[in-house]
């Protein structure tokens, strides 16, 4: 047995030395330490020996393939560094030759108002919390003060999945979550994308993102609301906005507001831009009302609060004076480049 393991050793020193590839490196490894080499075949057979000769027959096969493994590696590495030099004597490289220009993306104009928002509020002590797209009408209406008889619980108006789970139509479900897990004080602001069932126009899409703010806690006042959305627009929109409400009616506050911000373009003069208003409206308002305070477990005796929130397309459209909705879904490279 020790006769046949030497003479496969010297077998494999003579082929080694003739192997001009790494293909018949690999074939010779293969014939000798493989699933069927020649030392494979030996351990196989090593049941014949006795007991005795079991720990020195094995032994010595180790010591064999572990030397044909250590020559075989040795010559790949020989392979490599011949491959290499090869290379470098007959490739050239003109360094004076113009690299290939990398092109580099950037953020989606939607994405960088979002970013600039919530920087904005993080200046101003708020947090930035996330919710589920698919809620529950619990959360979305229940808890908000909206009775199943209101308007915006038609299928006209909500994509539904079940009748109580649909696609969330405003991030207002997670303030609710939000005041259900946390005792005031609360300053929030919650941004992501909503769904309502709206036909496809320069204004519209049946798809859009929403950022929402809550401010709960003691002696909140509306002048506290007025204060921190006339910052808001300002840092977004310039130095020189100014901002008005308009009363309007949301189910979850009272009184609610509408709020419009002076034209970027003329300035509140009127033009093409505000439809020669010289304002654009922006946002909607209001005081959380008592009942949505109830409902999350909040005693409106105590606490008072906030809520605000817009559709971040339509800050995109103000900021860059974007014209049609549809620009900001179409992903057209040469709309986009220009952000």
């Amino acid at each position: 047995m020790k006769e046949k393991i030497a003479n496969i050793k010297k077998e494999f020193l003579e082929e080694i030395r003739k192997v001009k590839t790494e293909q018949q490196l690999s074939e010779i490894k293969v014939k000798n330490v493989g699933k069927k080499g020649t030392l494979t075949q030996v351990l196989r057979g090593m049941g014949k020996l006795s007991p005795e000769e079991r720990p020195v027959i094995g032994s010595l096969v180790n010591e064999v393939r572990d030397e044909i493994e250590r020559l075989v590696e040795e010559k790949k590495k020989e392979f490599k560094q011949k491959e290499l030099q090869k290379k470098l004597e007959t490739e050239d490289i003109d360094v004076t030759e113009p690299s290939k220009k990398v092109k580099l993306g950037s953020l989606h104009p939607i994405k960088q108002v979002i970013k600039e928002v919530e920087e904005v509020f993080l200046g101003m002590g708020y947090d930035i919390a996330d919710g589920p797209e698919i809620e529950t009408t619990y959360y979305c209406f229940d808890q908000l003060n909206t009775p199943a008889d209101h308007p915006a619980r038609d299928l006209q108006d909500t994509f539904y999945i079940t009748d109580d789970v649909i696609l969330r139509t405003q991030t207002s479900s997670v303030q609710i979550r939000k005041m259900e897990k946390q005792k005031p004080p609360i300053k929030m602001i919650c941004p992501g994308a909503v769904y309502r069932s709206d036909a496809v126009d320069a204004t519209h899409s049946p798809v859009f993102h929403q950022i929402e703010g809550l401010v709960v806690d003691k002696n909140i006042s509306m002048s506290d609301l007025k204060g921190t959305l006339d910052m808001f627009a300002k840092k977004c929109l310039g130095e020189k906005t100014k901002i008005r409400f308009r009363p309007h009616h949301f189910p979850y506050t009272e009184p609610s507001a509408e709020v419009d911000v002076s034209c970027f373009v003329c300035g509140g003069k009127g033009c093409r831009v505000c439809k020669d208003e010289g304002w654009i409206e922006l946002l909607g308002c209001g005081m959380v009302h008592p009942n949505v305070l109830r409902n999350c477990g909040i005693d409106p005796e105590i606490y008072s609060g906030f809520a605000f929130g817009f559709g971040v397309e339509r800050i995109a459209m103000a900021k860059y004076g974007i014209e049609d909705m549809r620009l900001l879904f179409e992903n057209d490279v040469r709309f986009l480049k220009q952000f």
